[in-house]
């Protein structure tokens, strides 16, 4: 039987195989049909995703925010990329 004898870090505490990051909790935070506040957060993503529309920006790490109050709405725009926007609440 050839074991091995587990062999701890140099560390102080458990060896956790060097993944000691915490997760980036990306993904969609805002889902279409939903009211949200300007400056909320819509789509945390690494890469462009999705797109930024009306009533929408992108932040330098690709995070999608809303510039106005409104409803969240994820549409298809051109070649069929997908598009956030955020509808007014005066129009929807």
């Amino acid at each position: 039987m050839a074991h091995k004898k587990g062999v701890g870090s140099s560390s102080v505490g458990s060896s956790k195989n060097g993944r000691e990051s915490a997760a980036q909790r990306l993904g969609v935070k805002i889902w279409g049909g939903q009211k949200c506040l300007a400056g909320n957060i819509i789509v945390r993503q690494r890469g462009t995703k999705h797109n930024p529309g009306n009533g929408v920006a992108i932040g330098k790490d690709d995070t999608l925010y809303a510039l106005i109050d409104g409803t969240v709405n994820f549409h298809k725009g051109k070649f069929n990329k997908s598009v956030v926007s955020v509808i007014p609440e005066a129009e929807a």
